[in-house]
């Protein structure tokens, strides 16, 4: 039976469409090591102080192999191992096209230079790391003669691991399959993984496709954004095992509650709490004290600090103040809100809203910055403008509105609200949730959360 590892790239994808905090990233890491996902590949290193210390705490999070990418260069391999060689399992990686057109327009190197150095990239990997995966970029389009002696190069070199990428994603399953058949004879020596890309909606196929042309590795994404999903490719090679004679570690019995957290950190918008969901049956009232709302989360598959235990029992009273229970999708939604979060720069104290169908309306809110009052009053159209614009006047700080969303966390009269809001800054997107029986609430938690994303990160640069 052949053994093949999935390697999570979820958090290569966060500049794609998404923005974890350090902290999210973090508590992401601890949830597909639950999963017993074999490889976790995280972001290489730009600035070393601020990505040092996010490598450090993934590798001191976790027990499976973590692996970050080098540049084709001394300086970028001595950071990157200087931050990666406290993880139990430390993996480099070295990245390269193998394909003329990306190795000239992007890299600017002839194929000749391109091999020489990657093969001294991986020599030098190779003193300092015992794992070294040397990653074929756009090696579907790549010239199979280059592409051979580039893979053979590699091997001598010291890789442990080759992945083959199809980074156009143009390739049907057995395309995929044919060409992994081409270079069955140099990659008889090493461990051979592959990367999908999802141009054609193919990626999962082509993935299943590679497992049963016996390669050892498969990169997914538990949140994916044009790759292999993990949850998919999991699922798929544990309903099949004897048919594609492989099998992987993951642990498919809390596969569903974990991708759905995960989401919930991804800012989907699609979160454990839609109306198809299985329900716990998990009821919790205003009387439940914190040692019962810490069992309740414990029971819904989270893993969280003694300090999120007491914001989350903290928004719970809030919430279970106005009704007569609350829900299993109900506390799921709190816990996505106040758990997991950076330390809060503005914290709400109160807020008035006044509007109506003859008036302006207007917001007067009042915060605490570092436990000191602020606060501030404007006139906008309609209560949440007003809300967030007092905000901004409150802190000095605008930043463009990217999106904002209203959900209906449960129904009837004492439906709790869930609000997504994103805002952008420096090029990235960040993006909050508020959760509250009053939307307008609701609507201010979620921007506050995503402007303290802003100020906190603004601050570690």
């Amino acid at each position: 039976m052949n053994h093949i590892r999935l390697s999570d790239v979820t958090m290569k994808q966060v500049a794609d469409g998404f923005h974890l905090s350090f902290k999210e990233k973090i508590e992401l890491s601890k949830l597909l090591d639950k999963l017993n996902v074999d490889i976790i590949e995280l972001e290489g290193v730009e600035n070393p102080r601020v990505d040092s210390l996010r490598i450090k705490s993934v590798c001191a999070a976790v027990s499976c192999t973590v692996a970050v990418p080098v540049k084709l260069c001394r300086e970028s391999i001595d950071a990157t191992w200087n931050a990666l060689k406290e993880a139990k399992k430390p993996r480099l990686q070295v990245c390269a096209p193998v394909s003329s057109v990306q190795m000239e327009y992007l890299f600017h190197k002839k194929p000749e230079a391109m091999k020489q150095a990657i093969a001294k990239t991986i020599s030098d990997c190779k003193v300092l790391c015992a794992d070294v995966e040397f990653v074929a970029e756009d090696a579907t389009r790549a010239d199979p003669e280059y592409l051979m002696a580039v893979l053979e190069t590699a091997v001598q070199a010291g890789a442990t691991t080759v992945t083959l990428c199809d980074t156009a994603g143009t390739m049907l399953p057995a395309e995929f399959a044919k060409f992994l058949q081409t270079l069955d004879a140099v990659l008889k020596t090493v461990h051979v993984g592959v990367f999908c890309v999802n141009t054609l909606s193919m990626a999962d196929a082509c993935a299943i496709a590679a497992a049963a042309q016996n390669i050892r590795e498969i990169k997914v994404a538990a949140y994916p954004l044009g790759s292999a999903s993990l949850a998919n490719v999991a699922k798929v090679l544990s309903a099949k095992t004897d048919a594609i004679n492989a099998t992987t570690n993951v642990n498919t019995t809390q596969l569903s509650r974990v991708i759905d957290q995960i989401a919930w950190m991804c800012q989907t918008g699609k979160t454990a709490a839609t109306e198809d969901q299985e329900d716990t049956g998990i009821y919790l009232t205003a009387h439940d004290d914190v040692s019962a709302v810490s069992k309740a989360v414990e029971l819904m598959g989270y893993d969280l600090s003694e300090e999120d235990i007491q914001k989350v029992y903290e928004a719970f009273r809030q919430i279970a103040g106005k009704k007569d229970k609350v829900s299993t999708k109900e506390l799921d939604a709190i816990v996505a809100s106040a758990a997991m979060q950076v330390p809060a720069t503005y914290q709400l104290d109160t807020y008035v809203i006044t509007s109506g169908n003859t008036i302006s309306a207007t917001a007067h809110i009042k915060l605490t910055k570092n436990g000191a009052p602020v606060e501030g009053v404007y006139i906008g159209d309609g209560s949440i403008d007003a809300a967030f614009k007092a905000i901004e006047s409150i802190t000095g700080c605008h930043y463009e509105l990217d999106d904002f969303q209203l959900q209906a966390v449960t129904e009837g009269r004492e439906a709790m609200g869930q609000t997504v809001v994103k805002l952008r800054a420096n090029g990235k997107v960040y993006s909050g949730r508020g959760i509250s029986t009053d939307i307008v609430g609701a609507g201010i938690a979620a921007y506050l959360s995503a402007l303290n994303k802003i100020l906190y990160e603004e601050e570690e640069v």
